[in-house]
């Protein structure tokens, strides 16, 4: 039954959690689980929910607003997570929909970000993606490109919680994890949004308060 796969799945990941935060001398509860729920319908999601999972991840505004205000209407205490890109003309529905915002990356989408705040009064967290890698097809701004994004995230009142990556692929996570963590000290960050199904014990043990699982939770999906 996908209810009890489910929660199986679920307990191992917080499990993989709490023994690498174990690791890292940190407790299992400074990290935060984002259940990736992206493309996954409502049915499978509600065991994670009954289960007591409250944090999960979308990737697009049109599908969460689809999803989600009747499965908030029903569990309380949820925490929606935009985790994909976000086009900057989506500004006005993402803050009015979303708790955090996993992927601010240019100045337009700053910009407009801080408008649509400013006209809703309310105001997610901001996590600014570094590009890492420097993978060109990837978003995320340049490393070198961060103190005048963050500088103008600040001017316009966003509140920037921290930062977040994705690493190249089929490589050692480690490093690209570990330059993250030091960037965030660096610019006064205390929260990192890093590490996915295949590396989030990693990402723990550096540091990471976020982790955005899918897979490991939801199972793999048939291509």
């Amino acid at each position: 039954m996908i209810s009890d796969d489910t929660i199986q799945r679920l307990e191992d990941v917080r499990a993989a959690i709490a023994h690498a935060a174990a690791l890292a001398d940190r407790p299992a509860a400074s990290v935060t689980l984002i259940a990736v729920s992206k493309t996954h319908p409502a049915e499978a999601i509600v065991p994670l929910l009954d289960a007591g999972q409250r944090a999960f991840g979308e990737n697009r505004v049109a599908e969460a607003a689809a999803k989600w205000p009747a499965l908030r209407a029903r569990y309380a205490g949820v925490t929606l997570h935009l985790i994909g890109q976000l086009q900057s003309n989506k500004a006005d529905e993402a803050v009015a929909l979303f708790d955090a915002i996993h992927a601010v990356d240019r100045p337009s989408l700053v910009a407009a970000l801080g408008r649509a705040m400013d006209a809703a009064g309310r105001r997610p967290d901001c996590f600014v993606q570094v590009n890492i890698g420097e993978e060109p097809q990837k978003g995320g701004c340049a490393i070198a490109d961060l103190p005048a994004l963050l500088a103008q995230a600040r001017e316009v009142g966003l509140p920037v919680a921290g930062l977040m990556c994705l690493p190249p692929a089929d490589v050692e996570p480690a490093p690209y994890f570990a330059l993250l963590a030091k960037l965030a000290r660096d610019h006064g960050l205390a929260q990192l949004s890093m590490g996915m199904s295949g590396d989030y014990p990693t990402a723990v043990t550096i540091g990471a308060t976020h982790v955005r699982v899918g897979s490991a939770l939801f199972g793999v999906r048939e291509a």
